[in-house]
C-alpha cells in the first residue's frame, strides 16, 4: 500500500479533512497532509477557524505514486484547491494512470468535475453544488464508492466516506473493525 495525500487549502472543511485522516490512520494507512498555500506556509486555517500544520508542502515528496489523492471540501477550500495548478496537475496525472481519488462536499463539483475526472461516472457532492452541465451522474447519495473514485456529500458523511476509502484499500473487514472501534456501527 502506497502513501496517500490529503490536500489542505485555506478554508478547508475541518471535519472532512481531520476525520478522514483519523479514520485512515486507525486502519494503519499512511496518509500525509499537504499544505496548498500561496505564502509557502505549512500552516493552514480551515473554514471554521481551526488552524492545522500540514505535514509537507507540494514538492517535498514524490506524489506520482500515491495510493490516494484526497480533496476535502469547505469554502473557499474547494475553490482554492481548484485554483492550484499543482493540485490539478496531480489529480489529472492520478486519474490518467488509474490511480485512486477521493473528494467530498464541494470538491467533487469544483475540483474533480471541471477536470473531467467524473465524466460518465456516478458521484455525489454537497447539495446545490451540482454543476449545471455536468458529464457526471450526481446521485445525491451520501457516499458513492467506485473502484478508483470515492465521493461524499458533506461533513455528516465524513466517516462513511473515510470508511469507504479504508474498505477499498484494506478490505471490508478492516473497515468494519475501525468502524466498530469508533462505535460507528
Amino acid at each position: 500500500m502506497n502513501k496517500s495525500y490529503l490536500f489542505l487549502a485555506p478554508g478547508f472543511e475541518e471535519i472532512e479533512a481531520l476525520a478522514t485522516i483519523d479514520v485512515m490512520r486507525r486502519a494503519g494507512m499512511d496518509v500525509t497532509t499537504v499544505a496548498i498555500t500561496t505564502d509557502d506556509s505549512q500552516t493552514v486555517t480551515g473554514a471554521h477557524g481551526v488552524t492545522v500544520k500540514a505535514d509537507i508542502m507540494p514538492g517535498d515528496e514524490d506524489m506520482s505514486v500515491a495510493e490516494w489523492l484526497i480533496c476535502p471540501g469547505g469554502m473557499p477550500g474547494a475553490s482554492n484547491l481548484a485554483a492550484s495548478s499543482e493540485v490539478t496537475a496531480l489529480l489529472k496525472a492520478q486519474a490518467a494512470r488509474g490511480g485512486k481519488i477521493a473528494a467530498i462536499c464541494a470538491s467533487p463539483a469544483l475540483v474533480l468535475e471541471p477536470l473531467g475526472i467524473l465524466d460518465g461516472r456516478d458521484a455525489t457532492c454537497y447539495p446545490g453544488m451540482e454543476p449545471k452541465n455536468s458529464k457526471a451522474n450526481m446521485t445525491g447519495e451520501r457516499v458513492v464508492a467506485l473502484d478508483t473514485i470515492i465521493t461524499g456529500n458533506g461533513p455528516a458523511s465524513t466517516c462513511p466516506f473515510a470508511l469507504a476509502i479504508v474498505s477499498n484499500s484494506c478490505g471490508k473487514v478492516a473497515a468494519d473493525k475501525v468502524a466498530a472501534g469508533m462505535l460507528f456501527c
